[in-house]
């Protein structure tokens, strides 16, 4: 069969109409937080209940990212894709309509299950139908809605739960999901594999597991802590299945049966180092979207509105980024622009280094902007990196491995980025002749820290918790720079430079 399979325009609609299931898909990632509050008094949900709310579609969304590539493969990729995107519109009802914690829960859970497929499975139909001039831009208009939702998240979240009840923020999914399901429906061709492979059984079951068990660690390691037994535990089970997920695969190759994965893949530089490096800045963003948020609400003492608006300039960085990418990319070389938007990436956290109490608008605007430039350079070129070394035939496996893995990275790096800035904090913080209580709330974090210094009209508490809360910010921005700093190095010896020219 052809590598590229030839559509014409068609194929840019359809993905437009991806793109935006991959807003609401992003969507729902960041407005959740926002209704948390809303939804505890509402539903008269306690702390715990709260927690499952938003770690269900994690899990599930985890757990089952590689098997939904295999579905597309061999059922066929459309097909799926509707089915995950019709899913993602009525579970968003349902969250919508809930009358009970547990039925928001179980409705959640049948989100991140429409979740698992979309992103995959969109990215599956690029080596399929775009040739390799065209892949960076495609790439970047998919990943443009993915990474467009999280500024939009506070905005829009804020604006309908000012407005509207709770269930508004699920709601909003809905017609952009139709608007997808029609437009996909209508112009995306149906793809497969001519190759029958048997479904790998245990592969699954040992991918499943191992996925889950290392994103529910990493996800209760942000409260527990990583000496948690139950962190500890999760952690190294998941990575006890993941080994034994590699060793199957491996008997499977050998036997030359059909595994889940091909591991061969990971003999090829580009598609190795160009999903190594796509996790890195995963790895990075995440943190970054993690602590800045922080800084802008409960030191700048501005609300979620105005935290969403002061993020947009990363957004608009990262489409000039994008822009200009997908216009050198093919004469530079993916291993030069990958560099490049990394060493811009650490140009501008290192700028937020210097990020001070009461910092302006416009300092922050300008280095989260410089930073949304480096990603618009790192993100698609990494990306179209890895998929290009896709055959048609398995592009859904490799697609879903892909972000099964920059799925971890994210997770990972908001775990362990988020307990940096945490230990930096509390190395900064002066608690001494504090009650034993007030000195552990202030401790749990700035959000603890701030809201007690309110309660007791502490100016000097006040002051303290936010310094030290800048100086955690400070501390984790260089950790980034300098995986920043670290991949540019990386790309320069790793990646393969290839170039194509019209």
């Amino acid at each position: 069969m052809d590598r590229v399979k030839d559509i014409g325009t068609r194929k840019w609609f359809a993905l437009g109409a991806i793109a935006l299931a991959a807003i609401a898909f992003s969507l729902d990632l960041t407005v959740l937080n926002l209704a948390l509050p809303n939804i505890s008094a509402a539903l008269h949900a306690s702390t715990n209940q709260l927690q499952w709310i938003v770690d269900a579609y994690a899990l599930v969304l985890a757990a089952l990212t590689l098997p939904a590539g295999l579905l597309g493969d061999r059922y066929g990729r459309k097909k799926f894709l509707l089915i995950a995107l019709a899913l993602f519109g009525l579970a968003s009802a349902a969250c919508a309509y809930s009358t009970s914690v547990n039925m928001l829960i179980s409705a959640r859970l049948v989100l991140g299950v429409g979740a698992a497929f979309i992103l995959p499975l969109a990215l599956s139909t690029i080596p399929v139908f775009f040739s390799a001039v065209e892949r960076t831009k495609a790439i970047a208009l998919l990943m443009g809605g993915v990474f467009l939702a999280y500024p939009l998240g506070p905005i829009l979240g804020g604006f309908l739960l000012t407005h509207y009840w709770w269930g508004s923020v699920f709601l909003i999914n809905v017609p952009i999901v139709l608007v997808a399901l029609v437009v996909t429906a209508i112009l995306l061709p149906e793809s497969k594999s001519t190759m029958l492979h048997k479904i790998d059984v245990w592969g699954i079951v040992f991918s499943v597991f191992g996925l889950t068990g290392i994103t529910f660690g990493a996800i209760q390691a942000e409260s527990k802590g990583w000496g948690n037994i139950e962190v500890a535990a999760s952690l190294l089970v998941g990575a006890a299945l993941l080994v034994l997920f590699v060793l199957w695969e491996k008997y499977k190759m050998r036997s030359k049966q059909s595994p889940l994965v091909d591991l061969k893949l990971f003999k090829n530089a580009e598609f190795t180092w160009g999903t190594l490096l796509a996790t890195l800045v995963t790895f990075c963003m995440f943190g970054l979207l993690f602590g800045l948020p922080q800084y802008l609400e409960e030191v700048q003492g501005k609300n979620a509105l105005g935290a969403g608006y002061l993020l947009l300039p990363m957004v608009g960085g990262l489409v000039i980024g994008s822009v200009i990418a997908t216009r050198v990319v093919n004469k530079i070389g993916e291993k030069i622009a990958v560099a490049i938007g990394f060493a811009i990436i650490a140009t501008g956290l290192i700028i937020g280094t210097g990020t001070a109490l009461h910092a302006s608008n416009s300092f922050i605007v300008l280095w989260a902007g410089v930073v949304g430039v480096g990603l618009g350079f790192a993100i698609p070129s990494a990306m179209n990196a890895a998929l290009g070394a896709l055959s048609p035939e398995r592009s859904g496996v490799g697609s879903s491995l892909v972000t099964a893995i920059r799925q971890v990275g994210g997770t990972l790096g908001v775990a362990i980025l988020g307990t940096l800035l945490g230990a930096s904090y509390r190395s900064k913080l002066n608690i001494s002749g504090l009650p034993n209580q007030i000195a552990k709330t202030a401790r749990s974090g700035v959000t603890g820290g701030v809201a007690i210094a309110h309660k007791l009209s502490s100016i000097v508490l006040l002051h303290d918790v936010q310094t030290a809360f800048v100086h955690g910010l400070a501390v984790m921005l260089w950790a980034c720079a300098g995986i920043a700093i670290v991949s540019v190095v990386l790309a320069l010896i790793f990646l393969p430079n290839k170039q194509t020219v019209k």
